[in-house]
């Protein structure tokens, strides 16, 4: 009689086992002390933790390359992350790897220790309903405690909606070349390319327009909030904006949720929420040939047109014009062998915000940079004796129709070959030797049989000439290219 009920608690218990593999438990929306989570390890993507109360934002692990994890915040309907702890920092993907709160919102393991920590003396944690990871002390009265700690105080390359943005702060694009930065009166945006000390090169500036405020020097430090009426204002002391960068959808109603992201390429995006998918509202740099390296290195931007390369012998058709990431600071190109590489009707695509030398020709321009161990390549311009030099791996230059604008790049030898396309081209050098070898003994043999040969050409007035070497007919034009030697 009893093994009825036996058999029916296993078949419940069965059925409760799989509900609950099917359908994980909801993340928690508050974090208490004591709170302490390891990575699943059948997550193949990410392991939520902790959500906002409407749960379009959740925080929790997430999964890298297979074997490592970050802990992200991401926007739950498109799965797009828009904060990370520590910009980068990774720990293993490992059950002996745990995420604690103990006042402190803490990711360490046994092996390696502490590798990021809120330092904090909190009671909770909690997620704003727009992304904010807030770590808060408990209230004697009853009411909400005092915030200690904000994710918005920390950005990654993500800014929201009402997130302040100050001059304390940086966003850093995921590939960790490009970053935004606020100065006294302008937002400036950097590049990290080899060679390039902090905080890199600043490839785009936008200043205020101050049409109905203006900065005051003494008044305090600026800032950049992201409105949700859709537009990215310029701050200082005070509610009004002394600058204002207005979205496509400027002013509508009911957008949805909002946000600007530093993409790879350096260019600063807004997005704003569809119901299904985020939609590009405003681009900080209109034209890609503006960005400091749109076509990659030694890549040639044409307006309106696309990519090709500075050596227009070679084709863009796999979307760069060198195979190899050159990455050599110092003095090293006086040690190392290269070649030279010039381009008529090219400029550099952020002339305007670099320095110049004024040289009285080309020549003296070039010579600059060809003697100085640092520089990659010099741009001059004829008509003003601008000479700008290069003092990072040359990246993407613009083409204009100006053929006094000149460009002087030295190339490191080897520079656009890997091992495949250098095996392919000795196979096919081998078939060519091959084949002359062939040919020169069929040559030989229908010599000895033939009494007379051709000895040269003659023109139409008698005059014998032959094949003469190879003459640079192109120099005359601004698209003319020349490689030579060092």
């Amino acid at each position: 009689m009893n093994a009825i009920p036996s058999e029916l608690t296993r078949f419940y218990t069965f059925i409760l086992f799989l509900t609950v593999l099917t359908h994980p438990i909801a993340a928690s929306q508050e974090l208490l002390k004591g709170f302490t989570a390891t990575p699943d390890s059948s997550v193949t993507s990410f392991q939520p933790l902790l959500s906002d109360s409407v749960g379009n934002y959740s925080l929790g692990f997430v999964r890298v390359n297979r074997a490592q994890l970050a802990l992200a915040v991401i926007h739950v309907p498109s799965k797009e992350q828009v904060w990370v702890a520590g910009q980068g920092v990774l720990a293993r993907w490992s059950s002996r790897t745990s995420l604690s709160f103990n006042g402190s919102l803490v990711i360490s393991d046994p092996h390696t220790g502490v590798f990021w920590s809120s330092n904090t003396n909190g009671d909770r944690v909690r997620l704003s309903d727009t992304s904010n990871l807030l770590i808060e002390s408990a209230s004697d009265s009853g009411g909400g405690g005092s915030i200690l700690w904000e994710s918005f105080n920390f950005p990654d390359n993500t800014l929201m909606e009402n997130q302040n943005f100050t001059s304390a702060m940086t966003l850093v694009s995921s590939n960790g070349l490009y970053s935004m930065k606020l100065g006294p009166d302008f937002i400036g945006f950097y590049a990290r390319f080899a060679g390039n000390s902090d905080p890199g090169l600043l490839y785009f500036q936008h200043n205020p327009m101050e049409a109905k405020a203006r900065i005051m020097n003494g008044a305090g430090p600026i800032r950049v909030v992201l409105s949700p009426n859709g537009f990215l204002g310029m701050y200082q002391n005070g509610t009004a904006p002394v600058d204002v960068q207005p979205f496509s959808s400027f002013q509508q109603v009911g957008t949805g949720n909002r946000r600007v992201r530093l993409e790879p390429d350096g260019n600063l995006i807004g997005y704003y929420w569809a119901r299904s998918s985020w939609l590009i509202d405003f681009k900080q740099v209109s034209d890609p040939c503006d960005l400091p390296s749109s076509c990659g290195p030694y890549g040639l931007c044409q307006r309106g047109k696309g990519c090709s390369c500075l050596d227009n012998r070679k084709s863009y058709t796999s979307g760069r014009c060198v195979t190899r990431e050159t990455r050599i600071s110092g003095d090293d190109l006086c040690r190392k062998k290269f070649n030279v590489l010039r381009r008529i009707g090219v400029e550099l695509p952020n002339k305007e915000i670099m320095n110049y030398t004024i040289m009285n020709s080309f020549e003296k321009c070039e010579n600059a940079c060809h003697e100085k161990c640092t520089c990659w390549g010099a741009v001059y311009s004829n008509s003003s004796g601008f000479c700008y030099t290069i003092d990072y791996p040359i990246q993407t230059l613009v083409e204009v129709l100006d053929d006094t604008k000149m460009g002087y790049f030295k190339v490191l030898e080897g520079a656009g070959k890997d091992n495949t396309t250098t095996g392919l081209w000795v196979g096919l050098g081998l078939l060519c030797g091959l084949i002359l070898l062939i040919l020169g003994a069929g040559g030989v043999v229908l010599y000895k049989k033939e009494s007379r040969g051709v000895k040269g050409y003659v023109d139409e007035d008698g005059v014998k000439s032959g094949v003469g070497p190879y003459k640079n007919l192109g120099s005359a034009s601004f698209k003319s290219i020349e490689l030579s030697g060092r």
